[in-house]
């Protein structure tokens, strides 16, 4: 439990800052502390997974032979290092819009004034907003090909993401759960072939398709975000066009 409280902080804590905000972000960071909760959840019907599996077998070796057999890909491992990646897929809009931020912060000093901002975003002091101080910067995510990009960047990285995720889920650990009794044959290691069993699938099941829901709900969602974003931004550029005209 104390894993899960110290990786929440530093999310809700980011979440939280309103110095810096776009379309869309309090979503992705909800996201980020719902699946690392689920995670976590998830992870608990697998922490004695070699506890769970044993064999008629009294050689210790062949239990072990057969369980790296049934079990030849990563579970766990491959499910931490694939939330890495999205909180990577994060990341990028984060850091673009903090170089957009400095940039902004960086004009308003030269210029001692109000930052007019034409395409990236736009510096509006907490004052105006009910605050007592400082200032807030509001990414405009339908103005700039820059900002349009970026953001549709770190949707297409995170639906890969999400895509290699619930291919992990449902083609490398689901059907190693389908059977919770099955024939081992470990003859390279000097064993005979024998019953071996995995206790407590149902929960492991369970477990699975609670992440995997998580993923293809975050995978419709950015779809469905990449199609705002790509239709607003045509919208405009069109509005635009005929108005110059």
């Amino acid at each position: 439990m104390a894993a899960i409280v110290t990786g929440l902080i530093p999310i809700l804590r980011t979440a939280v800052d309103t110095s810096t905000t776009y379309k869309g972000r309090a979503i992705w960071f909800g996201f980020l502390c719902v699946r690392l909760v689920t995670l976590f959840v998830a992870e608990m019907p697998w922490f004695k997974l070699d506890s769970d599996f044993s064999c008629n077998s009294t050689k210790d070796v062949c239990t072990k032979a057969c369980f790296n057999q049934h079990f030849d890909k990563p579970a766990v491992m491959a499910w931490n290092f694939l939330f890495i990646l999205l909180v990577v897929s994060v990341l990028i809009m984060e850091l673009f819009t903090a170089h957009v931020r400095s940039v902004l912060l960086k004009k308003a000093v030269r210029e001692r004034k109000g930052v007019e901002v034409e395409s990236l975003g736009e510096l509006k002091s907490k004052s105006d907003l009910g605050a007592n101080s400082g200032a807030v910067m509001i990414l405009d995510m339908h103005g700039s090909m820059h900002a349009v990009l970026s953001y549709l960047l770190s949707m297409i990285l995170r639906i890969v993401v999400e895509g290699c995720f619930v291919y992990v889920l449902l083609y490398w650990n689901l059907p190693k759960l389908r059977q919770t009794s099955f024939l081992c044959n470990a003859m390279d290691h000097g064993c005979a072939e024998h019953q071996c069993v995995v206790r407590a699938t149902a929960e492991k099941r369970m477990s699975i398709y609670a992440l995997a829901s998580i993923s293809i709900l975050v995978i419709i969602i950015s779809c469905l975000f990449c199609l705002y974003f790509i239709v607003h931004y045509i919208f405009n550029c069109c509005t635009q066009r005929s108005n110059d005209e």
